[in-house]
């Protein structure tokens, strides 16, 4: 895996985790701390979370400039630019985003088996 999808996929401290509200001062008490955490997340949260969130541009934001993806934000920016997306549309659209993201992400590290092996050397 590039240092850069390593990045991308690491786990974040709780100053860094992103924390879900339906409302300016009204916290869900979810957060997440990772893509994959993030994914998870927004797959369950309340659909006025997932709204309050976007139209506010705090998804990007925290993707851009945190998780450090500008790829991913620039999709979920254009998601947000639509603006018909709203309540489940809104959660399918974005977990479809996410999931398609991770998994390019993911399949760029080889799995763990196909990693080189020292070669042994022979006798001739």
């Amino acid at each position: 895996m590039n240092d850069t999808n390593s990045r991308i996929l690491r786990k974040l401290g709780n100053d860094e985790a992103f924390y879900f509200f339906t409302a300016i001062g009204n916290c869900t008490g979810q957060s997440a701390n990772s893509l994959e955490e993030f994914l998870s997340r927004i797959k369950e949260i309340n659909e006025k979370s997932l709204e309050f969130h976007l139209f506010r541009e705090d998804f990007e934001k925290w993707i851009a400039l945190t998780i450090g993806d500008a790829r991913l934000a620039k999709d979920i920016k254009t998601l947000r630019a639509q603006k018909a997306t709203t309540g489940n549309d809104l959660r399918e659209h974005l977990s479809l985003l996410i999931s398609k993201r991770l998994k390019e992400l993911k399949s760029a590290s080889p799995p763990p088996e196909a990693k080189k092996q020292p070669k042994k050397k022979t006798r001739i």
